[in-house]
């Protein structure tokens, strides 16, 4: 069986503990060297082959896929983050589907959701914003023009943006020209969870020179939206004594007491 992981954001504890039993019984591991926590290997059994795919070529990593199947062993391709997210796992996956081989996935926590953490962040907070927008400037992978930085800035919910902190100058420009107000917040975060971990709270008018100040051109997710500021938003319903659920009555006023014992 070969099996998809998701190494999660950067601490080796932010793996999922199936991931982890998973990396324990495997055969054979391929790794994102590039960005896996190599901390995550300890859990290899000694006899376990490693590879590193930040040096191979999908060709490569599908002959070890393959070969491992032969063997009848299990195989663990630990991606970083989750693997469902910038991944290049589907081009794996249809090969594997048309050699007919048995595959899994295991889902791990992705960037936006460590530099959340790292801000103690919601990112969906009662009118302010409801929605949360993944996604990424162009570079060397194009982007459909439909899901361009201008026409997803035009919601004015919360995004995430990967893969763009070393075009921040652009970024900037085009989040404006889409609909965001200069002063909108937003938020840099280099190496979510990782040790050596630094996030800053800026505007989307100063991503670019908040970045070169502190020397960020890479590893890092940008935030831009409102719920930065943690502030004008509603309380949730979920919690209102007046909003009815499965599990309680509505009632208007605080719950009575019990009379002391003896009383009516």
């Amino acid at each position: 069986m070969i099996y998809f992981v998701g190494a999660g954001c950067g601490a080796a504890d932010l793996i999922t503990v199936r991931g982890m039993k998973l990396l324990q019984l495997a055969d054979v591991i391929i790794y994102a060297g590039s960005l896996v926590n190599p901390e995550l290997l300890e859990y290899a059994k000694d006899s376990c082959e490693i590879y590193n795919s930040a040096t191979m070529t999908l060709d490569e990593v599908m002959e070890v896929m393959l070969r491992a199947d032969k063997e009848k062993k299990t195989l663990v391709r630990l991606h970083t983050g989750e693997p469902s997210i910038y991944g290049a796992v589907q081009e794996q996956m249809h090969i594997l589907d048309e050699n007919n081989i048995a595959y899994e996935s295991c889902p791990g926590v992705s960037a936006c959701f460590g530099a959340a953490a790292a801000l103690n962040l919601e990112y969906t907070l009662p009118d302010v914003s409801q929605s949360l927008i993944i996604t990424r400037m162009e570079g060397r992978t194009a982007v459909p023009e439909k899901e361009s930085i201008e026409s997803f800035a035009a919601h004015g919910a919360s995004m995430a943006i990967y893969l763009s902190a070393g075009m921040l100058e652009e970024l900037q420009e085009r989040l404006i020209k889409g609909g965001y107000d200069k002063n909108t917040p937003a938020a840099i975060v280099y190496k979510a969870t990782w040790p050596d971990e630094e996030k800053y709270i800026c505007t989307v008018g100063t991503l670019a020179n908040t970045a070169k100040a502190k020397g960020i051109s890479n590893l890092a997710v940008i935030l831009v939206g409102n719920v930065i500021a943690k502030s004008n938003y509603s309380l949730s319903k979920l919690y209102d004594p007046t909003f009815e659920t499965m599990y309680r009555t509505p009632h208007q006023s605080p719950s009575v007491t019990a009379s002391p014992q003896g009383e009516a």
